[in-house]
Formats: C-alpha cells, structure tokens, sequence
C-alpha cells in the first residue's frame, strides 16, 4: 500500500496533530458516497481530513464530552447542499459502537478508523489528570466519569496495583511502586499528579533510554481507569460487522498492547491466525482465501522520519489494515481484488 504524498493539507485543530493522516487516508481510500466511521474522534483531525478528501458522510464517536462539543462546532462547517450536515457525532464509547450506530441509524459502512490511546488534549489540559508534566488532580477520566485514578490508586490493594503496573504499563518494578503507594497512603492520600510522580521516581531507577520513571505507571494507571484493552477488543469485533463488502478497517496504536490486540483480531479475520474470535467463528476453521477479510498491511506500517522528528507522538505509532470481501468469498481467486 503506498502512502499517499505529503502534500495533503493538515487539518486546523488547535495545537493537534493526526498521527500518519496520510498512510490513514490512503488506506481508507474515501469517495463521494462513502459513509466512514471515525471511532476516536478527538481533535477530528482524521474527520477534517476525511470530509475534505470526499463528499462523503463521517460519523464520529467519542466518550469526551470536550470532544463531542469539537465534533458538533467542526459539523456546522461541513453542510452539504439540502443544508444538511456531512459530520454527525455520537457519545459513547467505541466499545458500544454497534449500538451507538444502531440507535443513530447510520448505514454500514465503507471505512472505519481507530486512532488508539489517549489524545492529545487530554495529555496537554493539566486539569484532566492524564500526564505528569503539568501538575493537576490525579483523574485520568476519558469520559469524565466513574472511578478516577486517584480512587483506583488510594483504595486498591497492592496486588491489584502491581498487577495494573506490570501488565498494563509494563514496568518492571510495578511491586515495588505498589508497595510504596500503599505505604504512604495511610498517612496522605494521593490527589495529584505530581504527588504520584514524585514517589515512582522516587522509588524507580532512571531509564538508560531518558523515558521518565513514572511514564510506565502512568500508562497503567490510565489503561485501567478507562478500561482502554477491554474497549479495543470490544470495539474492533464489532468494527468488522459493521463494515460494508469492500469497506477497510484502520487501526493506528500507539504501544505494544494495543498493536497485539489489533494483530490477532485482523489476523483470524484474515485467517492468518485460528483463535477463536465472537465476531466470526468461521475464522477459528478457515485460513487464507476462505476468509472474509484481506489484509491490506502486511507488516504494520511505522510513520516516516520527518513525521516523527516534526510530531514525537507519532514515533510509537503503528498502522494495520483490513478490507472486507463480498459474501461470495468463494467466488474470488487467489490474487483478485477484493
């Protein structure tokens, strides 16, 4: 699949940035017609970018009360000639999608994209609780609502802590920070972002790699405040119902838990893999051309240098690719296009 040239004019969406907007566009490939669904809405960078390349209809999802009222402004720029408009938002989750579209009537659709992970805003507002380099209350919340991350980190117990730390943040010392988060609760509870920060590094030894100590703990602490894996794996099994024949899913992750999840449910999609998946239990007994899938990436595509230099968010990223065959799967030889 070829990128598509750098010329493609960046959307405005103050200060945000769309990781791989080119590689995404052409791997969604919009026309006039199309209906494209942007599962993680955010700044609407990749929304922006789809409209522009297409008269087309985007629906946008987000659990971000912020960014639903982005979504709404940014629709009242996109109306097409009956006065109606090209962008409609919906407010949820991307895990519920299936619903979410259901109940907004929305067709199947021709291209769906994921952009995974935390966006930019949230990162960047101090008062959302997401990073330790500005101060702010210990939150974490995408949908600014449940349990935040200060409850998660004064009221669980350790194991549950160095759990939520090993296996979500993949940090080596996660007992370790564990340990000493319970320890020093008893006498003061944490509220802060950079109260926490302040006892991983204490307690962690500087990276080799100059990554912060607390950058580890922090991702793990996210993950598990918004349920990020869970919502994934819900989202992408109902992403490849939800397409229609010759509609491509795009997923764009950010780390390696993310990426998994996207390889293994692309590839018994595609059949390169035989675990057992809800969304199609033929993939669990087929493989290759009986599959209703094909891949579009064969490894997963990495953003370019000067990409990473101008955006060092986008360094992590990784971009995977499937499209739906028509029903009559059988119908297709190997080397046809889908």
């Amino acid at each position: 699949m070829n990128a598509m040239p750098n010329a493609i004019p960046m959307p405005d969406t103050a200060g945000h940035i769309p990781v791989m907007l080119a590689e995404v566009l052409d791997a969604l490939k919009p026309v006039d017609g199309d209906a494209i669904l942007d599962c993680t809405f955010g700044g609407g960078g990749y929304t922006t970018a789809i409209l522009n390349s297409a008269d087309c209809t985007v629906w946008g999802i987000d659990r971000d009360p912020d960014a639903i009222a982005r979504g709404h402004a940014l629709a009242r720029t996109f109306v097409d000639a009956t006065g109606q408009s090209r962008l409609h938002m919906l407010h949820g989750g991307f895990g519920s999608m299936q619903e979410l579209t259901q109940q907004a009537n929305a067709p199947a659709f021709n291209g769906i994209v994921l952009d995974l992970g935390v966006s930019s805003f949230q990162l960047d507002e101090a008062e959302r609780g997401f990073s330790f380099k500005q101060d702010g209350p210990l939150d974490m919340r995408m949908a600014k609502s449940g349990r935040t991350a200060a409850d998660l980190v004064n009221t669980a117990p350790e194991t549950e802590l160095a759990d939520i730390f090993h296996f979500y943040g993949e940090e080596r010392h996660a007992r370790r920070v564990a340990r000493a988060i319970v320890a020093d609760r008893v006498e003061t509870p944490f509220t802060t972002t950079a109260q926490l920060a302040g006892l991983i590094r204490r307690v962690v030894p500087s990276d080799r790699s100059g990554i912060d100590s607390a950058t580890r703990s922090f991702q793990g602490l996210r993950i598990a405040v918004n349920d990020e894996l869970g919502e994934i794996e819900r989202g992408l099994e109902q992403a490849l119902d939800l397409l229609a024949p010759g509609g491509r899913l795009v997923v764009v992750s950010f780390h390696s838990l993310e990426d998994r999840i996207a390889k293994r449910v692309m590839g018994a999609a595609t059949g390169k893999t035989q675990s057992f998946s809800r969304y199609d239990p033929r993939a669990a007994l087929t493989k290759g051309d009986d599959s209703a899938f094909t891949a579009l990436t064969g490894r997963p595509i990495r953003p370019g240098d000067a990409e990473c230099a101008a955006n060092p968010r986008a360094r992590s990223a990784r971009l995977r690719a499937v499209v739906k065959r028509n029903s009559d799967v059988a119908s297709l030889g190997k080397g046809q296009t889908p």
